[in-house]
């Protein structure tokens, strides 16, 4: 079966299931596994370069608070019927995260195959594990996926474990101040954690600098979207800044973490069991 994931999640799926061989397309940000997927050819590509931009000046280019990133990226039509696929894999969860469905559904009309197109859409950990699930059927490999899920719940149940109790703030963008949503709070609970300005499976919005300061979090945990932990340290200098940062527990006691948030916290893959993993980790420094 021919598949192209227009989601970095999605091809980290389509990795868990062993069926990388079959991946005929992928976006510009698919890098997982390493080494496995840059002989993939790549099917998008934003429209800016987001590594010669402030995180302000790449929310106001992406639609500011409206998080609607309608021109973020652009889907090679000519390439997607190159790759002809018989599965694409996509979402309609957040535009400025991949293509949206709308737009391949369009792409997708211009096609004579008429390829199968599966949104994924999670927005919990057991969403995520819904959807590895959805896939194995799709790409009819449901015993395989079924094992994995087994093996990540089971990860999961240990990650429970953990004795920590602190209070966290999660924040996925820096300029302007957004709280990490969705599945990131459901993994500061697994990880023995109160979250803080958000809740699981909530879709969040930007909030005030004073949100933070007011909440005093125990620890801070900084994972924007799409950053790498180099990225993010570079715009830490300017988070220190703002008023009232040298007055939140997490600063005081240095339980402040930059977090790779591609890797274990932005995408609904397999990975944000790693994530949880790593959280319980942190919260007991």
């Amino acid at each position: 079966m021919r598949i192209v994931s227009l989601l970095p999640a999605a091809t980290d799926i389509v990795a868990a299931l062993g069926l990388l061989p079959g991946l005929v397309g992928r976006t510009h940000e698919c890098d997982w596994p390493p080494g496995e997927v840059e002989h993939v050819p790549v099917v998008t590509r934003a429209e800016f370069d987001p590594d010669a931009l402030s995180s302000r000046e790449i929310s106001e280019a992406v639609g500011g608070a409206r998080h609607s990133g309608s021109a973020l990226y652009t889907l090679d039509s000519e390439q997607l019927a190159t790759a002809n696929p018989d599965v694409i894999l996509t979402q309609d969860l957040c535009d400025v995260c991949a293509v949206s469905y709308q737009r391949v559904s369009e792409a997708v009309r211009t096609l004579d195959t008429g390829p199968l197109v599966v949104s994924l859409e999670p927005a919990t950990i057991d969403g995520v594990l819904d959807c590895l699930r959805r896939v194995g059927d799709v790409l009819g490999v449901p015993e395989r996926a079924e094992a994995e899920i087994a093996k990540l719940r089971k990860r999961l149940e240990a990650v429970r474990k953990a004795p920590e109790t602190p209070r966290v703030v999660a924040l996925e963008w820096l300029d302007p101040v957004w709280p990490a949503g969705h599945w990131v709070p459901e993994q500061i609970a697994l990880a023995g954690g109160e979250p803080l300005l958000a809740k699981a499976g909530e879709h969040t919005r930007p909030v005030e600098w004073d949100a933070v300061v007011d909440a005093q979090p125990d620890v801070l945990l900084l994972l924007p979207c799409g950053f790498t932990p180099e990225r993010t340290r570079t715009e830490l200098p300017q988070l220190a800044k703002r008023p009232g940062w040298a007055e939140i527990p997490a600063v005081r006691t240095g339980r402040v973490h930059v977090l790779d948030g591609p890797a274990y916290f932005n995408r609904p893959g397999p990975r944000v069991v790693d994530g949880a993993e790593i959280l319980a980790e942190a919260f007991r420094r």
